[in-house]
């Protein structure tokens, strides 16, 4: 068999199976690469206080490196629009969240909520809110919280306060903000570190950072071997039944060469000649 894989033929034939497994296995390691690559969570500085103008922009989606970051933003609250957003769970207890109107000034112009704190009840959110109204005198401020991005809106029941909120959603602020027309509007929305008077600190914990492989791409992987190995073995199946078939082949030539020298040459039988005289003495009989 081993002289059968040194022809050349067979050689050729190794060489370019060879390279199909290296093909296979290429493809493998990309599958890999790839299975690696998006179970890596993008280490990102979500507790480090940056500047909110240079990650956001108004009128635009947020962006994943802006979301749970903290940020610092400067504005002026806008009395009146301060709202309440409720079914909101604070450490596992639903409450109330106050959130606020602010008109960003240190970064590109444009309306931001603001989420001021929370409260178990109704009144004690609403109170919270009148107070935070009725002190915003158009003075500067500095906002430090995270950052996340715009919730969507949910219908109120049926049978509930039409104007109920229960998610901070950017398009429905907008229309319940007073005298507020088609300016710029930030698509998100922050949690103050530090509650308003009456209310209670957010929480909002950092993101968690989770890994999780892409079995998908791990199984593609897998057949890519697989298919690597195949091609080698397919190769060496290829070669032995080629032995096989040759030794057959030499096994039955040489059965049929001894049937042949075995076989009788030919010629006559004993016994007499034909056409010899029919009495022992060759002669005719006297009468």
């Amino acid at each position: 068999m081993l002289q059968m894989m040194l022809r050349p033929r067979w050689v050729l034939a190794l060489l370019f199976a060879l390279a199909v497994a290296a093909a296979f296995a290429l493809l493998g390691q990309w599958q890999i690469e790839r299975a690696v690559e998006q179970s890596t969570t993008v280490e990102r500085p979500t507790e480090e206080v940056l500047p909110f103008g240079d990650l956001v922009q108004p009128d635009a989606p947020t962006e994943q490196v802006a979301t749970a970051q903290r940020v610092e933003v400067h504005g002026t609250f806008v009395p009146g629009d301060t709202v309440l957003v409720e079914g909101r769970l604070n450490d596992g207890v639903a409450g109330y969240w106050a959130v606020a109107h602010l008109e960003v000034t240190d970064a590109s112009p444009g309306g931001l909520p603001v989420a001021l704190g929370w409260a178990a009840d109704r009144e004690t959110a609403q109170a919270a809110a009148d107070a935070f109204d009725a002190a915003a005198d158009g003075a500067e401020v500095s906002v430090v919280g995270r950052f996340l991005p715009s919730e969507a809106p949910v219908a109120p029941d049926e049978d509930g306060d039409p104007f109920a909120m229960t998610t901070v959603a950017v398009a429905q602020l907008i229309n319940v903000w007073a005298d507020y027309d088609d300016r710029p509007v930030y698509f998100g929305y922050v949690t103050t570190t530090d509650a308003a008077p009456g209310l209670e600190p957010i929480v909002s914990p950092a993101p968690e950072h989770s890994f999780e492989l892409n079995w998908l791409n791990v199984f593609y992987a897998v057949e890519w071997v697989v298919f690597a190995g195949f091609a080698v073995y397919l190769w060496y199946r290829l070669v032995r039944d080629a032995v096989e078939r040759e030794q057959q082949e030499a096994e039955e030539a040489a059965a049929a060469a001894a049937g042949g020298a075995a076989s009788p040459s030919g010629g006559a039988s004993d016994g007499a000649p034909a056409g010899a005289p029919g009495g022992p003495s060759g002669g005719p009989r006297g009468a």
